[in-house]
């Protein structure tokens, strides 16, 4: 997967529109809030400098003390003003970042609907979205820096500049000599900052993955009992060196910089205030604009500091961030047109290859297969024969790298997904254990429609769910993180098989969801689900052939090819793959 490299320009035209749609109304307020904080900044400087002129002729004599009275009233209410403001413009800036981030965090959550799901299973991928997810609060950091950079700082500079321009020319010198040293620190900075985060990405994935397998709850009972704590713990402590030591690296170097260009700085103000004292004495300016001036050297310099390493700082150290968020969100997803699935026309793959990203060798290679409407068939075949990768081509989720699939009419080319999923329902190996109530468990994929609670049972009953308590019902919590109940492996095998026949479909998939369940239940499994798929296109995916028997064809895989198909007899009064897996799990079936 190529990485696009994207321009700063082209980076900051795409993540400015992003912020405005996420928060359109606050970000104008910000915008607002800003230009009103820079103004009175400036205000504060004319103020001071009408202030000491004023006391100045009063103490020459040439104005009475009254008329101090105003300038000093203007003053104290420009630095209550700026307090309130700058209260405001950090309260706001904090909530406004938290939740325009939050929203963003949906914007790439909705773009993954759209990825094509193969590309999960790639390692470059899994670096490139982890990236991506690192992105999205220094998105909007950087978007609220911009704001800040145009409608403070540079309104701030321009007005400034003005005004010393006004009083002298030469003093806009001072805005030069605040400019050069933290301008070559920063370029200095995307530098450091572009390698270390190259170096992070993967590390930082492995990180994650090594603490999970230390505090994670699915991971504990097996790393404790194995002792395998240490191992791991060894693992994720290198990792954190190696980030830490690449951490440290760069800011070293970024500290040794900084100072030097620090006393570049000092002799910079040095010389700012040589240049405002020879105005002063050659009355080129009043006593009043040389206090306010210098009463603001400090300010224009601390400004332009903090403009530089921390605003243009946090945009060089996250704008790598932003670009892979920016990579994900034009990545480009699948697309189709929107279709009416008609199951009667059955599903026929064409001469179908996958090639999982990255790898070489086909993971299903010319493979041509047809279901007819009603008809269920069983997949059967060893470990890595292809047999669930054949499955996710055969319901649509990933499309043919050669041939082609025509899933209830629909090719799943040209179809838009969530056209061809509408009338499929499944239960997989990997089911997954929801944080929720018994209920939503089950409804999960009609969750926005009303609880139809006699369904639920019928299904849950079908299932053969039960549990050893009466008190359980839809509403219990299945989670004890969550002040819930857990349940047994078996009980959320069957909850997993229970929610796959909620959903109302004309095509229903099975692939070995009950690889821990003994062979007999298994069977007692597979018996219920023949029942359920009458009239259904249907495929059952295993590795044991107990089950084989309830289906109209079998079709057995070996190293991604169907090498043969046919009835359960058929298959065992020929030599072959099948005969031999059947013969070697016999003993498995018998009573």
């Amino acid at each position: 997967m190529n990485k696009v490299n994207y321009s700063f320009t082209r980076l900051i035209l795409r993540i400015i529109p992003m912020q405005f749609r996420a928060l359109p109304k606050q970000t104008i307020v910000f915008i607002l809030i800003n230009v009103i904080n820079s103004l009175s900044i400036t205000a504060g400087i004319i103020a001071t400098q009408r202030l000491f002129d004023a006391i100045t002729h009063a103490a020459s004599g040439h104005l009475d003390f009254g008329g101090c009275v105003i300038p000093l009233l203007v003053m104290t209410i420009l630095v209550f003003w700026q307090n309130v403001v700058d209260g405001i413009h950090d309260f706001y800036s904090t909530v406004v970042r938290e939740k325009s981030s939050a929203i963003i965090r949906t914007m790439l959550h909705k773009k993954l609907q759209y990825i094509e799901p193969e590309k999960f299973e790639d390692t470059i991928f899994l670096d490139s979205l982890n990236k991506a997810k690192e992105g999205i609060l220094p998105l909007t950091t950087i978007c609220f820096t911009l704001i800040s950079l145009l409608f403070f700082e540079g309104l701030y500079f321009f007005s400034v500049g003005m005004y010393l321009f006004n009083l002298n020319p030469i003093l806009m010198i001072t805005l030069i000599l605040a400019f050069i040293p933290a301008l070559l620190l920063q370029v200095v900075r995307v530098k450091i900052f572009t390698k270390l985060e190259k170096q992070s990405a993967p590390l930082r994935r492995e990180y994650e993955y090594y603490k999970k397998t230390l505090c994670d709850r699915e991971y504990y009972k097996e790393t404790r009992i194995l002792g395998a704590f240490k191992f791991l713990y060894k693992l994720f402590n290198n990792t954190l060196f190696l980030l830490i030591r690449y951490q440290w690296k760069a800011e070293r170097k970024i500290a040794l910089l900084q100072l030097a260009l620090n006393l570049f700085t000092f002799v910079g103000m040095g010389m700012s205030s040589y240049l405002l004292f020879v105005s002063t004495m050659s009355g080129e300016i009043t006593v009043g604009a040389f206090a306010a001036v210098f009463s603001a050297l400090g300010q224009i310099f601390n400004i332009m500091f903090g403009m530089f390493q921390w605003e243009l700082g946090n945009i060089n150290r996250n704008i790598g961030k932003v670009a892979n968020f920016v990579f994900l969100m034009d990545m480009p997803g699948r697309t189709g047109v929107e279709d009416t699935y008609d199951f009667t026309k059955g599903i026929v793959a064409e001469n179908i290859s996958f090639t999982y990203p990255g790898k070489d060798k086909p993971a299903v290679c010319d493979v041509s297969l047809s279901i007819a409407d009603g008809e269920t068939i069983a997949i059967v075949g060893e470990n890595g024969a292809g047999k669930s990768t054949l499955v996710r081509l055969l319901i649509g989720l990933y499309c043919p790298s050669k041939g082609k699939i025509i899933v209830a009419g629909m090719d799943t080319m040209l179809t838009v997904p969530s056209a061809i999923y509408k009338g499929i329902s499944g239960v997989f190996q990997k089911y997954q254990r929801y944080k929720m109530t018994l209920g939503e468990n089950v409804t999960i994929s009609n969750a926005e429609d009303v609880l139809n609670e006699s369904r639920v049972e019928e299904v849950l009953k079908k299932a053969s769910v039960e549990f050893e308590y009466d008190d359980v019902g839809l509403g219990t919590m299945l989670s004890p993180e969550f002040n819930g109940i857990d349940l047994s492996g078996g009980q959320w095998q069957r909850l997993a098989i229970a929610r796959g026949l909620y959903r109302e479909n004309g095509f229903i998939v099975l692939d070995e969801p009950t690889a821990a369940i003994d062979p007999i239940e298994e069977t007692n499994i597979y018996t219920q689900f023949k029942q359920l798929s009458i009239g259904k296109c249907a495929i059952v995916v295993t590795h044991r052939l107990g089950s084989t028997k309830l289906a109209h064809r079998i079709v057995v895989m070996d190293d991604g090819k169907i090498v043969d198909t046919g009835t359960h007899d058929e298959l065992l009064s020929r030599p072959g793959k099948y005969a031999d897996m059947w013969n070697s799990q016999a003993q498995w079936y018998k009573r």
